[in-house]
């Protein structure tokens, strides 16, 4: 079995036969060319792991050509070799993006040892590209992990609606995967070679989500110099997904209503309506019922959103998923963090399926992320996990955990992470940042 794809890349042929010959002898397939043209034309055809190029070529530089084949191709991996090695060219090449800068003759025994750390950035950069498609870059119902009978069965629905055109209604907790279920249900669908365009709706302020929505027309208002195309133009043949639907103010209320009753929309500042063919998808974890009956959201809306509405389960309400999810996320960041951890130990798992999950399955991403950054030995242990985890007794041995000294600790290997950035020592602790400088000063850390 081929160990990974090699290309030479060297206008002088008996180097490039006999670093073939060195390179094959360890069991790479690789591929000979003298120029960057001919070079390029085989990285088109062939998967290429690895390139070992040369600096001066007859059509280029090996430097320069290493920002454009790390532009294309971000997961290979260039090695530069030079009869004429100099500081600044070195540097350049660093820049660019090269895994290395060698000597030829002189560098000739590093190349193999080259290639196989090389090649283990390859493979890294394979399995996290691998495990982000599962986690969510390319939704598909297949990839939502979970085995309990409520998340199966809010699948099942997905499914049921996702081949129709009709509107739905995602309703749940936040962090439960309103917008994991959102993006599924368009892969499903008729529309999924066209845009599934996201939105939050309590990201924005009232106008500025009307302009982003619906767009506007030039001079509308100062500051509008240009015609702007909105976000429900931008789904047009696709899906919108309108994230926290319930915040949504009361008169944009009414021009969604429109888009759902007649398929069009006027723009800020226009005068004639705009045709649009968009699926609406809303979220929320508010009652709208309970909006409805106070004044806060249109009774026609709901009706018209309320046509199809699935309700996902929060996280402690399917505990049994929790191993699953936990265990694929410590897969995940272990890969990109390089480190090679293989699971959770049964005390570790125990204390996770005991939490409340307020903030459900994100918050479960976060905890296990800096699970993996605190970690040191081959399994996540209890003692790698956050204090309000660790604060839920359930066996002795745990009770008579030193939690200031593990919090002291926790909080230390965090900041060594971030090399000292405390905004993003915050974020992964999940504390605030006038916390996190309190605990320092508490704890005497650096």
């Amino acid at each position: 079995m081929s160990k990974g794809n090699i290309l030479i890349i060297d206008d002088e042929q008996q180097l490039r036969t006999l670093i073939k010959r060195i390179i094959s002898l360890e069991g790479f397939i690789v591929f000979e060319s003298a120029n960057l043209k001919d070079a390029s034309k085989a990285l088109e055809k062939e998967s290429i792991d690895i390139i070992l190029c040369d600096v001066k070529l007859p059509d280029g530089n090996g430097v320069d050509f290493t920002n454009k084949i790390k532009e294309k191709y971000p997961t290979q991996e260039i090695i530069l070799l030079t009869a004429f090695a100099n500081v600044p060219d070195g540097v350049q090449a660093m820049k660019n993006g090269a895994f290395d800068y060698v000597r030829k003759g002189d560098d000739n025994d590093k190349i193999i040892p080259l290639l196989y750390r090389a090649m283990e950035k390859v493979n890294l950069h394979k399995r996290v590209k691998q495990l982000e498609e599962q986690v969510g870059k390319k939704y598909s119902f297949e990839k939502i992990i979970g085995e309990s009978r409520l998340i199966k069965e809010s699948i099942v629905l997905a499914q049921k609606v996702a081949v129709t055109d009709t509107t739905v209604l995602l309703l749940g907790e936040t962090g439960s995967g309103k917008e994991v279920f959102a993006q599924a249900i368009h892969n499903a669908s008729t529309r999924s070679l066209n845009p599934f365009v996201p939105v939050n709706c309590s990201a924005f302020s009232k106008d500025l989500l009307e302009s982003e929505i619906f767009g506007y027309k030039s001079g509308a208002f100062t500051g509008a110099t240009n015609n702007k195309k909105g976000l429900m133009e931008e789904a047009h043949s696709g899906t919108l997904f309108l994230d926290e639907i319930g915040e949504l103010q009361f008169d944009l209320q009414a021009k969604l209503l429109r888009v759902l009753e007649t398929s069009e929309f006027i723009k800020i500042g226009d005068t004639k309506p705009t045709q649009v063919n968009v699926r609406i998808i809303t979220a929320t974890n508010r009652k709208l019922e309970e909006d409805v009956k106070s004044g806060k959201f249109r009774e026609d809306l709901f009706y018209r959103l309320n046509v199809f509405t699935i309700q996902l389960p929060s996280l402690r309400d399917r505990a049994s998923d929790i191993p699953l999810l936990a265990s694929f996320y410590v897969q995940l960041f272990a890969a990109k963090m390089n480190k090679r951890i293989k699971g959770l130990t049964a005390e570790a798992s125990k204390l996770l399926q005991l939490h409340s999950w307020k903030g459900n399955v994100r918050e479960l991403k976060n905890i296990i992320e800096r699970a993996v950054i605190v970690e040191n030995s081959e399994f996540i242990t209890e003692g790698s996990l956050p204090f309000d985890i660790l604060s839920i007794p359930y066996t002795a041995s745990i009770s008579t955990f030193d939690l200031a000294t593990i919090e002291k600790s926790h909080i230390q290997k965090v900041l060594h992470y971030t090399k000292g950035n405390k905004t993003e020592s915050a974020r992964l602790l999940n504390i605030g940042l006038t916390t996190l400088y309190r605990k320092i000063e508490e704890y005497s850390l650096k």
